[in-house]
């Protein structure tokens, strides 16, 4: 038996840098069902931090989290939490309309550099010549999500806190005043407060608790690798995404690695990629791109789990005391979580609000609560 003052259920990224956060001022531990962190969502990423992802709301918490990859605090992490990498979303002459619309949301919160068919070329010289407009933000950076994750495991455990891997979730009963966590290997905690970072189990997570879940909504994503045409400059080549969701490509460990932006409704489980989304993304590479796809050397699937409206939930929940959720990231979730992790020791620890241009309101999980008829 332990009694941490804050348990946090899941050990991806959301999880992780929010219990290093509260550890500052609190005993955290965090219970992970797999034996390894970032099992799931978090270590299956694109990992580009990109505002091309989202609405306003998700680049605004963007544009907070930059400044924690770029200038890390000391002793976080050994290595570089990422590299700077170009973005570069691209359109046909009919999808112009659409890129000016974004061009337009995104200069807000990034320099873009407006190319047309000639510098959307120079950028990305694998495009087929259809591609004749787009923007770029020069100063992408791709993550690294071990050194991200690690990072945020030694914060946590400077400040005494406690991550223990496979603890899969048995049983959470309310008992007074305290919740009692029982893990399928028979151990069990007793906190005040308990944090659901379980990503696509955050609501089965709920229900075992007695508490309303929110409707989250996971979603499987295919990413495929292959071999890059003789030639290519593989260390210059931009994240590259069409205007509409329909590909992005970018370089992965001297290959090339590409998704159909696909967005399947799944169960919360151990994604696998489907082959008809592997095929699909191959399709859409020669559809897209003067590269044919002839061997895949690797697959794989990761679940992004979204909310309705598809902004994250992060607050206590109002028909149950201290049981907190933070949840329903997306695919948004690496880009994010310093200053997701920071908004949660605010919600829980009454630190100052940490990111004006978010309203807490459209982010507390209040909102996808039934209303009593």
């Amino acid at each position: 038996m332990t009694s941490p003052d804050i348990l946090v259920i899941g050990g991806g990224i959301a999880g992780l840098s929010a219990a290093a956060a509260l550890s500052s001022h609190a005993r955290v531990t965090v219970l992970e069902a797999e034996e390894q962190i970032g099992f799931h969502s978090s270590g299956r990423s694109a990992t580009m931090v990109h505002y091309a992802l989202g609405d306003r709301l998700v680049r605004a918490l963007t544009l907070a989290s930059r400044p924690f990859f770029d200038e890390p605090p000391d002793g976080f992490s050994d290595v570089p939490l990422g590299r700077r990498t170009p973005v570069l979303v691209h359109a046909r002459e009919d999808e112009r309309e659409a890129l000016d619309k974004l061009d337009a949301e995104i200069s807000h919160f990034a320099t873009l550099e407006r190319l047309d068919a000639a510098g959307v070329h120079t950028l990305c010289p694998l495009l087929r010549e259809d591609a004749r407009h787009g923007i770029a933000d020069l100063n992408g950076t791709r993550l690294d999500p071990h050194a991200l994750l690690q990072g945020n495991l030694r914060k946590l455990r400077s400040r005494g806190g406690e991550l223990h891997t496979g603890h899969r979730i048995a049983a959470i009963a309310r008992e007074g005043a305290t919740w009692a966590v029982t893990s399928e290997k028979g151990e069990r905690f007793f906190v005040p407060t308990l944090v659901n970072a379980a990503g696509s189990w955050a609501d089965r997570i709920a229900e075992l608790a007695g508490v309303q879940p929110i409707g989250l909504e996971p979603k499987r994503r295919t990413i495929i690798t292959f071999d890059a045409p003789a030639g290519t400059d593989l260390e210059h080549l931009p994240f590259t995404k069409t205007i509409g969701d329909e590909l992005y490509f970018g370089s992965e460990s001297g290959r090339l690695f590409a998704s159909p932006m696909d967005e399947v409704p799944s169960e919360a489980t151990d994604a696998q990629p489907d082959e008809y989304e592997v095929a699909l993304a191959a399709y859409r590479m020669g559809e897209r791109t003067t590269v044919e796809v002839r061997q895949i050397h690797s697959k794989w699937a990761g679940l992004r789990t979204f909310t309705s409206d598809r902004h994250p939930a992060v607050g206590f929940a109002p028909d149950s005391e201290g049981f907190f959720w933070l949840a329903g990231q997306g695919g948004f979730g690496l880009q994010t979580s310093p200053a997701m992790a920071a908004i949660a020791e605010s919600l829980i620890g009454g630190t100052a609000w940490p990111v004006p241009d978010v309203a807490r309101e459209d982010l507390l999980p209040d909102r996808f609560l039934r209303q009593p008829a």
